[in-house]
């Protein structure tokens, strides 16, 4: 009887460790490796891993209790036969990536369904999310988009500046030519009273 408490307590342990990372990842990605060599799937977790991509095998009662739980029941379905989760933490479109990049050398792992932000797609789908520039690139375009006014509001500046320079560059030659005598002073009027 103790055994059984254990082993119930060690299923519920699993479960709730499979609702957090559900819950947590920017995107999942469920994936059929059956007909990989160990050597296949060990390639393959050291390209996800580098990618910071987290990919375990659970057993499918497990997953399927957990998708329930997490409120994505869309992948209940899918949960048959050998089943590896690829979990995208930091870059969502990291597992369509490095699994589009395997797949150039391999037949397998097969996608089989994904939730990407929170939403649920068909597999045909990873061909699309793989295609998307990964966070880094984003960022870089954001911040190219945000400078973009700043460095013309500076060469504005800079322009009028110049132009400033030279229009009084050419006075001051102008006043030497004529002269040299520098510019009449404006004297404030007398306002005294006699």
């Amino acid at each position: 009887m103790q055994q059984t408490q254990t082993v119930r307590e060690e299923k519920k342990e699993a479960v709730s460790r499979l609702v957090e990372k559900l819950n947590s990842a920017h995107s999942v990605f469920l994936t059929d490796y059956s007909g990989l060599s160990v050597q296949a799937i060990t390639n393959l977790r050291r390209n996800l891993r580098k990618s910071k991509v987290d990919y375990l095998v659970a057993k499918n009662t497990l997953t399927r209790l957990a998708a329930q739980q997490a409120g994505i029941a869309e992948l209940v379905p899918h949960l048959e036969g050998p089943t590896a989760i690829a979990f995208g933490t930091e870059d969502p479109a990291a597992p369509a990536k490095v699994i589009a990049d395997f797949l150039k050398t391999n037949s397998k792992p097969a996608i089989k369904a994904i939730v990407f932000e929170g939403k649920y797609f068909e597999a045909s789908a990873a061909e699309d999310i793989a295609k998307l520039p990964g966070r880094q690139e984003l960022l870089g375009r954001l911040a190219g988009t945000l400078a973009a006014p700043i460095t013309g509001l500076a060469s504005a500046l800079q322009g009028i500046l110049r132009k400033l320079a030279y229009a009084m560059n050419a006075v001051a030659e102008k006043r030497a030519e004529s002269g040299g005598s520098p510019a009449p002073q404006n004297e404030p009027a007398d306002l005294s009273v006699s």
